[in-house]
């Protein structure tokens, strides 16, 4: 069991790595996420969302289905208050080290995230 939640930890922690850079090339899905409800924040979460599903699928197809939506809501409000921050005190990667620290806080949440996600997909698989 300790080798299945490794794989699955590292497994979201790739397709972390996949959606939230290979797959965020389009400008309208970086640049409007502080709008909130904008679509290119909602596509970039839900792609995170889908990318949790095809993850967890493995496991179990309803458990699956119930990560990849919690996934997409706390993905889609992290970095929607993300972006709101950096707006308010006007950081940006040239101009200020808060930057980089928001940025590092961000990717903090996104990964407690999975650890969340992995912790309860055992819960849930261990239970049925």
């Amino acid at each position: 069991m300790q080798t299945t939640i490794l794989i699955a930890l590292f497994a979201l922690f790739v397709k972390h790595f996949i959606c939230d850079f290979p797959l965020q090339i389009w400008p309208w899905m970086y640049r409007n996420k502080s709008t909130y409800l904008h679509p290119g924040g909602i596509a970039h979460a839900a792609i995170h969302g889908a990318g949790t599903f095809g993850v967890l699928i493995f496991f179990d197809i309803t458990f699956a289905c119930l990560a990849g939506l919690f996934d997409m809501l706390v993905h889609y409000h992290i970095d929607w208050a993300k972006m709101n921050m950096n707006a308010r005190y006007h950081l940006k990667p040239d101009n200020s080290e808060w930057f980089w620290i928001a940025m590092g806080f961000d990717q903090l949440l996104h990964h407690a995230t999975y650890f969340i996600i992995v912790y309860y997909a055992f819960i849930y698989y261990h239970s049925t």
